[in-house]
């Protein structure tokens, strides 16, 4: 009996063992793939450029190329994925002189990171800025395909770029999502569409609450970078009054609390002032002196900006107003919501 924990520890460390080898097999099958079809990629706009009537040639050239490659080698090399692989290359390698020979590599200058799916829903997107920011996030995030797609769908690169000047945009394509101060954090609007609630369903704050909670992971997901789950219905008490905020969390990258506060309708400025009590709380009693200040944001359906302008003060860096959506909207809705603010 006495051996028993050591025995399951020993056991436990070889299963790990083996999970870590594994993911670096995937990793690196993953990697060689994504050269290897970048490679594929470049021999086809060589001997493209090459070829006499080009639009003909082109056509042919794919056509006879896949059905000899599927023979030797199976599915997954249609004429459709290799016009992929073609755009891939085209897309990655500018800014590199290409070569007539086709054995000289050219991808080492590009570290790719990210696996061929990836890459597929990257190169779906056509503003090679946007496409820059989320092939970034992706690597840094360590996003799947899933949540790529999931991010690109919710339009979080136009909703970064909202309050942002030229530059700001601009350091989105080159370094993804920087923070250093508070509102590079804040999204206007959130979709919450992971937690499953009609749009115009009345439900309450309880209710948004606790399918929050229950998608926590999604929740952080949309929150974004350096975010960490602390508490909710949190209880703060002075003069015999109690009060308890909805949410609180914590961004490790600012070093600040985030308070979180949800509103079912129409935004009052009595929400912001109430937040502006917590924050001012969590300030004065909670905060270490080595942490930043509090941020507050009140996550409401609708908002007046005049009522944020006119209740928040005017250098005012710590309190956020923001809507939700909790049905991912349309692109074209999307647009719309978007460009009213």
């Amino acid at each position: 009996m006495s051996n028993k924990p050591t025995h399951n520890k020993f056991h436990s460390e070889i299963i790990e063992l083996l999970r870590a080898a594994r993911k670096k097999v995937v990793q690196a099958v993953n990697h060689t793939m994504v050269i290897t079809y970048f490679e594929i990629g470049k021999m086809i706009v060589v001997e493209q450029q090459n070829g006499q009537a080009r639009a003909e040639y082109g056509k042919e050239l794919l056509k006879n190329l896949s059905a000899t490659i599927s023979k030797e080698f199976g599915k997954g090399f249609s004429e459709t994925n290799l016009k992929q692989m073609r755009q891939f290359y085209l897309l990655y390698s500018k800014g590199q002189t290409l070569s007539d020979d086709s054995t000289k590599p050219q991808t080492m200058s590009i570290d790719f990171k990210l696996s061929w799916s990836h890459y597929l829903t990257l190169m779906r997107i056509e503003d090679e800025n946007e496409r820059a920011f989320y092939e970034i996030e992706s690597t840094k995030n360590n996003w799947s395909v899933r949540e790529l797609q999931r991010q690109c769908d919710s339009a979080l690169y136009s909703r970064l770029t909202l309050s942002r000047n030229k530059d700001k945009v601009k350091e989105l394509s080159e370094q993804g999502l920087i923070l250093q101060e508070p509102k590079d954090a804040i999204k206007d609007p959130y979709i919450l569409e992971f937690i499953g609630l009609p749009e115009k369903s009345a439900y309450s704050e309880n209710q948004l609450e606790e399918e929050i909670i229950n998608k926590l992971e999604h929740f952080l997901l949309e929150l974004g970078n350096g975010f960490t789950f602390v508490a909710r219905q949190k209880r703060i008490s002075f003069d015999d009054k109690h009060f308890r905020i909805d949410l609180v969390f914590y961004n490790r990258i600012l070093r600040s609390f985030v308070l979180i506060d949800l509103k079912i309708g129409e935004l009052k400025h009595q929400d912001l002032g109430q937040m502006q009590m917590y924050v001012n709380y969590y300030d004065r009693e909670i905060r270490l002196e080595d942490e930043n200040k509090t941020i507050g944001i009140v996550l409401c359906q609708n908002k007046s900006e005049s009522v944020v302008e006119y209740t928040l003060p005017e250098d005012n860096k710590q309190i956020f107003a923001s809507k939700y959506k909790t049905v991912l909207p349309s692109k074209g809705e999307l647009k719309s919501i978007i460009t009213r603010k």
